[in-house]
């Protein structure tokens, strides 16, 4: 008997990632792209007509795109404020949900989300919730996690990582140039109270996969401090400082880099450097390659990365994957993982208020 085909819609246009989930679900063989949703027309039309989307597939009322798509997934591109209640509106539908990264505005939100969906009715199916952290995909940090859990590096002491971007609104759908950037101030992007600034966006990417590339350990006290130009409500950059029983590892976040790292991998090197205790990883984003030192040859020595299998390659890939075989969801983008990366982005935006460290104790922050 075939399997079924999976039912996927996509919610929200404010993360310009909706465009590339959209097309995972229209070219994915196992899913059919059921419709997409946004309150506002303006944000959908230009990426659907981009992607080929049949109007009848696109949706202003989300009420009536669960009732008449009746989708088994939900992949949210909504603001990260919005992650919330978007959640909740969904468990009680039973829906799959993955959630663009960033998880949450807030560890309380994410835990509200986990709630939300652990609560949720039961009777279509027991729902899901994941986060698509898009460098979780790339073949080098999927490499990397591989070399660690073969022991080629030991036990893995510091994990360092620098990443962002030109900018987001240097950004549309499909990462085409903007020619005239729209005020700042006038974007979600920019703005606290939707979950804006270079930290919350790009923090959670390093913290989450350090932590499972450390197997779900996480540090003890973050400290932290961030930057923005007058004017601005968020950050275009940060420093987090993490203290672990065998060191300290540090995460950069910065908006304003000199170069997108899709185009050209700039300088600083946007990637992770991995320090176990009998050797290192360079890690790079988009590299063909990974650079490694071990105790027997402490001269780089350049690895290829692998070449991943279909259900490696995407959020939505690897979701189909393990609910097609019944299994659980682990790794970066399972709520688990992902929650102890929002745990150190709380601990750090609470040290960017305060000034000073912030102690992490049984799974909470601590002021």
């Amino acid at each position: 008997m075939p399997l079924p085909v999976w039912r996927v819609a996509v919610a929200g246009f404010d993360h310009m990632h909706a465009g590339d989930q959209i097309a995972l679900a229209l070219t994915h063989p196992r899913a059919e792209l059921v419709g997409v949703w946004d309150p506002d027309p303006a944000k959908v039309e230009p990426v659907a007509d981009d992607l080929g989307v049949d109007r009848t597939l696109r949706y202003a009322d989300l009420d009536a795109l669960l009732a008449e798509a009746r989708p088994d997934i939900v992949i949210v591109c909504s603001t990260t404020r919005d992650h919330l209640s978007l959640v909740q509106r969904l468990a009680r539908e039973d829906i799959h949900v993955v959630l663009e990264k960033p998880f949450a505005v807030s560890l309380e939100a994410a835990d509200a989300m986990i709630t939300a969906v652990a609560e949720a009715p039961g009777e279509r199916r027991v729902p899901t919730l994941s986060v698509n952290w898009p460098l979780a995909w790339y073949p080098p940090h999927r490499t990397t996690k591989r070399l660690i859990d073969e022991g080629l590096i030991g036990d893995v002491r510091e994990v360092h990582y620098y990443n962002g971007n030109r900018g987001p609104l240097n950004h549309v759908h499909g990462k085409a140039d903007v020619d005239q950037l729209a005020a700042k101030n006038g974007s979600w992007w920019y703005s606290a109270e939707a979950g804006g600034g270079s930290l919350l966006d790009y923090l959670g990417y390093g913290t989450t996969l350090a932590t499972w590339y450390r197997d779900g350990v996480l540090p003890t006290a973050v400290t932290a401090r961030a930057w923005g130009p007058p004017g601005l409500e968020v950050d275009e950059q940060s420093v987090v400082i993490a203290r672990y029983a065998t060191g300290l590892s540090v995460f950069q976040t910065k908006w304003g880099s000199f170069t997108d790292p899709w185009t050209i991998q700039g300088q600083p090197q946007h990637g992770f450097v991995v320090v176990g205790d009998r050797g290192t990883i360079m890690s790079l984003d988009y590299a063909a390659e990974v650079h490694v030192q071990t105790v027997d040859e402490p001269t780089p020595t350049a690895i290829a990365v692998d070449v991943l299998q279909p259900e490696d390659r995407s959020a939505l890939a690897y979701l189909i994957s393990r609910l097609e075989q019944s299994l659980p969801i682990e790794g970066p983008t399972s709520w688990q993982i992902s929650r102890g990366g929002q745990l150190i982005v709380d601990a750090a935006r609470e040290s960017v208020r305060t000034g000073a460290e912030v102690a992490l104790t049984d799974g909470q922050v601590t002021p």
